[in-house]
Order: C-alpha cells, then structure tokens, then sequence
C-alpha cells in the first residue's frame, strides 16, 4: 500500500468522498463500484473533459493522476465498454464517460474518438489507524438506504425518451421550473443512465429543492436487474422531505440497456405515476413509443416533446396522427408546463 496525490476526482466517486491525498493498494477488485486510481496516458481534441465532485467540467491532459469508478458504458451515441474480468496494477483502461466510468472500451461512436488510455495505479483503500486492516474505496459506501416497496408517494412526473440525446432532462428542467414557480415543492432524481452530476446539477438550478441520482445509491451505472431497486430507493428517500411533487427522469431509452423498461413494468413504482411524458427524437420513434408505453407498461402518455417538436412539421404529426399533445422544451417551455400541469392537477391546484 502507497500514498499518492490525485490531480483529479472524478463525480462518479462522490459517495465515497474522497481526498485529493490517498492510500492505494495493487489488490484490485475487478467489479463495478470500486474506486481506482488511473495516470491519464494520451490526449484528446474531443471529448476531453472530466467532471469532478462540485460539477466542474476539468481537462484531462497526460500525466493527469484521477480517481475514477469501475464500472460498465452502454451508450448508443458515446463509448460502451465493462469491467475486465482480472484487473492489476499497470494495466492499460479507458475512460468511458464524462463522470470518470473506468473500464476496458469495446465500442465507441465516430464523432466522441478513442476514448482517454489510463494506466490504472491501484484500488483505492481506507486504513483503520493503528490496524493493519481497512476497507477499498466503493461508492456503496454511504448509499441510499434499502426500500424495498413504495408504499406512499408524492405524485410523480415521469420523463421518458425513445433513446439518449431525446431531449429528456431539458423537459424535466422545465417542468420543476414551472412546478416550482407555482410555489410547490419540487424534488427530482434520475433513475437511470451512467454516472454523471450534470442532469442532477440541472434540476437544481431550475428549482428543485432535492434531487438524487442512482450514483446516490451506490450505483455506477444501472440495468435491467439493478434499476427498479434504484428507483425505489431514490422516491422513498425524496418522499422522506415531505414533496408536493416528484419529477423523474428516466435517461437513456425505452429500449435502452440501462433498465428503463423493468422500472416501467414495475406497477409497484408506476402507481405513482401522475403523468408520462415523452421525450422522441422523429416521427418515428413518437409513432412507436406511444403505443409501446400502452401495450407494455399501460402508461397514457399525452404530451410529446423532444426534438420531434422543433418545428411545425414535427409538432403537426404529433397532434394529428398520434392524437397527442406537442410541445418543444426549448421554443415553448411555458405550454409544455402548462399541459404538465393540468394533466397533474385536472381540477386546479
């Protein structure tokens, strides 16, 4: 075990709230979860940033000491990879998101290029003073407590999109500004997705008074068996501040590798459900993910927003061939809140 100084702390790492001093140790875990020190060893023109623990957006440059999270990517528009099944110090891993996702790249899109190449230096420990015992870094650590149902709620706003880049946490933004606006007490999580502060950040500065993400309990990254615990653990504790509303972001798509559908099979946390709002890329992915959300999930969905909605053309095949309301996050923020709201509270509030 040996001490190092870290240049950066990556977000992913926040439950584990590290130091910019630590302990490492070349007994590495190779699991999803485990804090790890890596040595940034290329550059890059794009894509090239790291986000840390406030928020900040920080360039990564060789030499560049970080802690960051193993963990697994499934990204459509960005990099996938997972964690290697044997991990030692000296081996060669990328940088998979913006959060400091540490793992080995199988796959990435054209216009993000070849992911950050690290050289992981060791799993990050915790000695106990005056033991010769301690415990490695994992983001468990301080987790959300366990929940295993949700009994009661406040009335939730789900978002859901038809893949990455919908347009899912503008709308989200929107509709807590418009909530809160209102006088009522917003909270917010985001349920879903790999791990990153910035949608979390968001929803703050529009309003919401609490807002957690699945990194909160403990998770790197979600999928089809870790989601809907996620999601329960997330509405149970924002419900512990008492909200007048919750509204959720469901990030990636509905036929996504991050568990969006399991939380939506899930009549225990859709019960809660007030209103689903649907984030759609095209025409096409509004004409298939309407009827999907009612045959699959028996979720009604009436507002469509996202970028199907930036025109007039889009907004016209929303509304005349789909029967649903449209309204664009960015042009018309005030009608997308608008149609929320009256959704939410039919009679008024």
């Amino acid at each position: 075990m040996i001490r190092i100084n870290l240049d950066k702390i990556a977000s992913s790492t926040k439950n584990a709230r590290i130091e910019p001093s630590v302990y490492i140790t070349d007994e590495i875990v190779p699991a999803e979860g485990y804090v790890v020190a890596a040595r940034i060893l290329t550059d890059k023109t794009v894509y090239n940033t790291l986000e840390n623990v406030h928020g900040r957006m920080m360039r990564l440059k060789p030499g560049d000491q970080i802690a960051g999270v193993l963990g697994t990517r499934r990204a459509l528009y960005g990099y996938s990879g997972m964690v290697p099944k044997t991990l030692k110090a000296g081996d060669i891993i990328n940088v998979l998101n913006l959060g400091g996702v540490l793992g080995k790249c199988t796959s990435h899109a054209p216009d993000v290029g070849e992911p950050f190449e690290a050289e992981l230096l060791g799993a990050l420990y915790f000695p106990v003073l005056g033991q010769r015992i301690g415990a490695q870094a994992h983001i468990g650590l301080n987790a959300l407590p366990d929940a295993a149902s949700v009994e009661t709620s406040a009335p939730v706003v789900a978002v859901v999109g038809t893949s990455m880049d919908a347009g899912k946490t503008v709308a989200a933004c929107q509709i807590i500004r418009g909530l809160s606006r209102k006088g009522l007490k917003v909270s917010a999580g985001k349920v879903t997705g790999v791990a990153l502060q910035r949608d979390v950040l968001g929803m703050l500065d529009y309003g919401a008074e609490r807002v957690l993400s699945f990194n909160d309990a403990g998770l790197v990254s979600t999928n089809d068996q870790t989601a809907p615990d996620a999601a329960r653990r997330i509405i149970v504790d924002l419900n512990r501040s008492k909200p007048d509303i919750i509204v959720l972001e469901l990030g990636d798509g509905l036929l996504g590798e991050y568990g969006v559908r399991t939380i939506l099979s899930d009549a225990g946390i859709t019960r809660h459900f007030v209103a689903t709002v649907l984030c759609a890329n095209d025409p096409v992915g509004a004409f298939g993910a309407v009827p999907l959300l009612k045959q699959q999930f028996n979720l009604d969905t009436k507002i469509v927003t996202g970028p199907v909605t930036d025109n007039e053309v889009g907004c016209a095949f929303v509304e005349q061939q789909l029967g649903i309301l449209a309204a664009n996050a960015l042009t018309s923020p005030t009608r997308l809140f608008d149609l929320v709201y009256k959704e939410v509270f039919p009679n008024g509030n």
